[in-house]
């Protein structure tokens, strides 16, 4: 939401494009650090069986870790910020120019930029989704588990092969494409109804993601969507949802104040 989806002439021939990837990378690092326990929290309700609320799996979290335990995973969290800006609007600069064609300097219609924003989404998810993995088992992890990302990395390999980090790649895809296409569209009513997905149509998309994830096992998307109906009801799709909610607002306040003053200490103007 922060870094322009388009550079102008000049950004690109001055370099000053990579002060825009820069200045939201720093941005969406600085507001994740901050909306971090509440991001745990919905992965451990998410993937938690029991029907515990917010309040309880709060105070189960810090009890095994501590304060600092709501933290947990932050880190791979913030290296995946940078390379995932940077691969998404790298392919959506590439996608539009093979969609316009002979048409240099004609702006995208609207149906054009979902088409480049869903498939610059569908790429920069293929490329650092095999973090996922190690950050949702980091984020659940007990006191002592795995000591870092390099290690856990190591461990899931070691345990479950190369494999296992495309974990729940399908159903996280079919919630990333339509928001990542609707977002760039850049149409204020679709941008609103976009905002609304992220948190909503995208939810039970995530649960199945962080399922299976955060299991050892094999199994399809059908089955974990099944396992999880039969297990929970159609609400357990929604698992996790409120404090998704709860996070929103001060994520996006604290990006865009974070990346308006990030911008400007580089020399580029908020877009």
């Amino acid at each position: 939401m922060n870094v322009p989806d388009d550079f102008t002439q000049s950004e690109l021939q001055s370099g000053k494009w990579w002060r825009h990837l820069l200045a939201g990378g720093i941005a969406g690092a600085v507001s994740r650090t901050c909306t971090a326990p509440l991001d745990r929290l919905k992965v451990f309700l998410q993937v938690n069986p029991t029907r515990e609320n917010m309040s309880k799996c709060f105070s189960k979290m810090i009890n095994e870790g501590g304060i600092t335990g709501l933290w947990r995973g932050n880190g791979i969290n913030v290296v995946k910020i940078a390379p995932e800006s940077a691969i998404k609007f790298a392919a959506y600069e590439q996608v539009k120019r093979l969609i316009l064609g002979e048409r240099k300097n004609q702006p995208l219609e609207i149906h054009e930029r979902f088409i480049a924003g869903a498939t610059a989404g569908a790429i920069s998810q293929t490329v650092i989704y095999p973090l996922e993995v190690p950050k949702t088992r980091l984020a659940l992890r007990k006191t002592g588990q795995y000591n870092g990302i390099v290690d856990a990395a190591k461990k899931i390999y070691a345990r479950e092969g190369l494999k296992c980090f495309y974990k729940g790649y399908i159903p996280n895809i079919l919630g990333i494409v339509p928001y990542a296409g609707i977002d760039a569209t850049d149409v204020e009513e679709i941008y609103k109804f976009s905002f609304a997905q992220r948190n909503t149509y995208a939810s039970p998309h995530a649960k199945c993601v962080r399922e299976k994830a955060a299991k050892a096992t094999e199994g399809t998307m059908r089955g974990a969507f099944h396992e999880i109906v039969q297990r929970e009801g159609v609400r357990g799709l929604y698992r996790g949802i409120t404090p998704n909610f709860i996070k929103v607002i001060p994520a996006v306040s604290i990006s865009y104040v974070v990346y308006e003053y990030a911008s400007r200490s580089l020399g580029v103007n908020m877009t």
